[in-house]
């Protein structure tokens, strides 16, 4: 029994330096997850339009005269005139009350290498105050570039994600009605040149997060797979790669160059601040000295009650609501918490909970700490 027992224990003492080895292991990843090719990118188009065949559901258009404007133009392009309508006492087009139309603006991304006759999906997002878009047609719409260039015309039915009623004041509605998605609603027109590689195979690829130590890890494991100067650094974002100058040979080393394994750098402590939601990210390098902190609660409480005041009989007088407000301030007592020092992300978590302090009162607790030198992290706020 006190062999198996000091076995057991031994083998304890063994795993566990194990397990700390592996936890401070970087994970490796793939050449593709870490950098992107010079060159190679999206581009985003932009367009607008009308939605008609909706249910009653469109722009009111005495508040929304640019979708009465666009229509009067459209109908002007296939032939239609409605200036005909006041010489014989018809309503203009200033007056056509209209339910079933609404004025949006169409988003789409033209993605690299993409060839005319493509498809690509949009984005149809309200411009006026439609209700819903739910039920309507996006007619004939040209997407254009940063240029001013026309390179895609979208048209189609409109899918809308969410759901909704009212009725008598009442409301129900689940998601957003204002906006849906044309899966395919667009063809590629106009393609957009894109040059990878220069005179001669020379490429370069850029970083997503700047690092010196992730960028010469890059370059030793792509010399090591290919050869001594394939690849040279340039800064620590942007690494210069000699490729085959035969465009064929090109797509057959771009596949295998990213595919290679490399393990990043250990990232920069930071801690992600959300003013927004209150939300709180820091990552494992975030370490904490030691300090002491005192942080006092300040709230305020307004109760008001409706007092009705009835006159006395026989006295002419009406009952009157009178509204009546009580306030009351309440300051909790702060007395200063010692902080231990953290090491790691778990320590800092554990040190950072024995404040008890909410997420809105941690973040100017880590503000005070960044500004006392007491947290060794970026705060980014977003």
């Amino acid at each position: 029994m006190r062999t198996g027992a000091v076995l057991r224990r031994t083998l304890t003492l063994v795993m566990v330096p194990a397990l700390l080895a592996c936890a401070g292991a970087a994970h490796a990843e793939r050449l593709k997850d870490l950098v992107q090719i010079q060159g190679v990118r999206d581009n985003p188009l932009i367009g607008y339009g009308l939605v008609v065949g909706l249910d009653g559901t469109g722009d009111q258009t005495m508040q929304t005269p640019f979708t009465t404007q666009t229509l009067q133009n459209m109908l002007a392009n296939l032939g239609i005139s409605l200036n005909n309508g006041q010489a014989s006492g018809g309503s203009s087009a200033s007056n056509m009350q209209l339910k079933n139309v609404a004025a949006v603006m169409v988003t789409a991304t033209l993605p690299p290498f993409a060839r005319p006759g493509e498809a690509i999906d949009v984005t149809v997002s309200s411009l006026g105050n439609a209700k819903s878009l739910r039920g309507g047609t996006l007619l004939m719409t040209p997407l254009k570039g940063a240029d001013g260039q026309v390179y895609a015309l979208s048209q189609g039915n409109i899918a809308v994600g969410g759901a909704g009623a009212s009725a008598n004041g009442s409301k129900v509605q689940i998601n957003q009605l204002a906006a849906g998605r044309i899966t395919g609603g667009a063809i590629i027109e106009r393609a957009v040149p894109t040059q990878v590689a220069q005179a001669g195979g020379v490429m370069q690829m850029e970083l997503n997060d700047m690092d010196y130590d992730t960028t010469q890890r890059i370059v030793a494991a792509v010399n090591n797979a290919f050869g001594s100067g394939t690849a040279t650094p340039l800064d620590g974002r942007t690494i210069q790669v000699h490729a085959p100058a035969d465009p064929g040979q090109q797509v057959a080393f771009m596949a295998q160059l990213e595919n290679l394994d490399v393990r990043p750098a250990q990232a920069a402590a930071k801690v992600i601040l959300n003013a927004r939601t209150g939300s709180i990210v820091m990552n494992q390098m975030v370490t904490l000295q030691s300090c002491a902190v005192a942080h006092g609660n300040l709230s305020v409480v307004v109760n008001t009650q409706t007092v009705v005041s009835q006159p006395n009989a026989f006295s002419n007088g009406s009952t009157v609501a009178t509204p009546q407000s009580q306030i009351q301030l309440k300051q909790d007592n702060g007395a200063l918490k010692l902080v231990t020092a953290g090491a790691n992300l778990a320590e800092v978590v554990k040190a950072l909970n024995a404040l008890g302090a909410t997420p809105a009162d941690l973040m100017s607790i880590l503000q005070a700490m960044k500004a006392a030198g007491a947290l060794r992290a970026d705060l980014e706020i977003i």
